[in-house]
């Protein structure tokens, strides 16, 4: 019996041995394609020597100095390849995961207006079905309702508007543009009825990862949620944990939108795995507040800037550039998502096949013309992902897609380091997966 307290207590999950580029494999042998980098992580495979290198060096040198004391020169280092890669972003600060990410930028959002004579701004808006971690302000925040709703009673109250989600939620009469912008105004209408005066900021994933499966906004609509979010005095924190570090072919995923915003969070690829890395970015407008203040920033954790973590991360951030990887990203990730579509394209129970570079996502529905969704009971995302396991692909399963509770999907993030072989056996492994899963049914 494992002592571990596993995600499932019914049933104990593969053991993991060794990592292989691309793949994973198991204590007996199995090679699995890692068709999802785990959840939007291992962006450069489970074995870069450059990676492993810079840890080394690192441990050899000083692993970890509390960033009470000390900074580092990874720390430093890091911190100005950051910036330099993220337009309009002055300062980071480096954390463990993506929820420490969030609740950090919900405490610099706050403590800024509180700083800048605004004390009454304290609300955040965000999105339904949106997922921003799962530490208590992260959860509180978030709009998924199958993830807040055994904690609700511990939850501040969150305030949530529409998804900008067009393959469910666009009418037929009308056109992309409009519906873009219908579904910002929410955002408008929201700070409204909420107070403009008590509203710190809205959170919103730039590309919707894990709750509905690699959702991109429509063409227009962020610009008119930073329109909105300028004319009311409000942050714009974007969650680009799972879509950020070149996911989705470019560096920042906002850079797509031809916006800027005044706080990013970061983390999963940011350090491919070799360590848990998370980030918050900010314009350099909120520290200065802070600085001719009270010139301290609340907030801290013991692990925050490790140096370790940060040498891993600033090695993948290296090889990324070094080896032109955003570049295989955007080949990549369309030849992937055009060879996803053609293999599903009469499948009777695929929706949609959406996504941006290697950022995409399958939706599973009951009926293709209707868009109806499957039955919950039935678990179509996990049976998929059992059926991808057993032929040697690894996908990131997921269900209430369209609620919280309805619709199954999944998502797939595979490694920057992927090449037109893996493309088509992670294709053809889904492919035939999906098939299996429906004709039982």
């Amino acid at each position: 019996m494992s002592h571990v307290l596993h995600r499932s207590l019914l049933q104990a999950p593969s053991r993991a041995a060794q990592g292989d580029g691309v793949y994973v494999v198991d204590a007996d042998g199995n090679r699995y394609l890692d068709g999802c980098g785990g959840a939007a992580v291992s962006c450069l495979g489970h074995s870069h020597p450059a990676v492993i290198e810079a840890i080394r060096s690192q441990v050899g040198t000083l692993p970890y100095a509390h960033t009470s004391f000390f900074t580092t020169d990874v720390m430093e280092a890091l911190a100005d390849k950051m910036v330099a890669a993220a337009p309009g972003m002055n300062k980071v600060l480096l954390l463990s995961g993506g929820s420490e990410a969030t609740e950090a930028a919900l405490k610099l959002s706050r403590q800024y207006f509180v700083e800048a004579g605004q004390p009454d701004r304290h609300l955040y808006i965000a999105r339904r079905q949106s997922y921003h971690g799962n530490t208590l302000g992260a959860l509180a925040t978030g709009g998924n309702e199958w993830r807040r709703e055994k904690f609700g009673p511990i939850l501040v109250d969150g305030h949530h508007i529409a998804p900008c989600y067009e393959y469910r939620e666009r009418s037929d009469d009308e056109s992309v543009t409009d519906y873009g912008q219908r579904v910002a105004n929410e955002l408008e209408a929201k700070v409204e009825a909420l107070g403009p005066h008590r509203v710190a900021a809205f959170v919103a994933e730039t590309v919707v990862g894990a709750t509905a499966g690699a959702v991109v906004a429509v063409p227009g609509y962020f610009k008119r949620v930073r329109e909105i979010c300028d004319k009311y005095g409000i942050h714009l924190i974007l969650d680009e944990v799972m879509c950020g570090t070149g996911r989705t072919g470019t560096m920042m995923a906002y850079e797509q939108e031809d916006i800027v915003p005044d706080i990013v969070c970061m983390a999963k690829g940011l350090a491919a795995g070799y360590q848990p890395v998370g980030a918050l970015l900010c314009r350099g407008e909120i520290t200065e507040t802070i600085r001719n203040g009270s010139g301290f920033f609340q907030h801290g954790h013991t692990f925050m800037g490790h140096a370790t973590a940060v040498a891993a991360s600033l090695a993948t951030l290296s090889v990324i550039e070094e080896q032109s990887l955003l570049e295989n990203v955007g080949v990549r990730g369309a030849s992937l998502l055009g060879g996803l579509q053609d293999a599903f394209a009469s499948h009777p129970n695929v929706g949609d096949v959406r996504g941006r570079g290697l950022f995409i996502g399958v939706e599973f529905v009951a009926d293709r013309e209707t868009k109806a969704p499957l039955d919950p009971d039935g678990k179509y995302h996990n049976r998929v992902q059992k059926a991808a396991m057993q032929r040697g692909l690894m996908v990131y399963g997921m269900g209430g897609t369209v609620d919280g509770r309805i619709g199954d999907h999944v998502l797939l993030a595979p490694p920057y380091i992927i090449d037109e072989n893996h493309e088509q056996e992670l294709v053809g492994k889904l492919a035939d997966a999906v098939s299996s899963v429906y004709s039982e049914s």
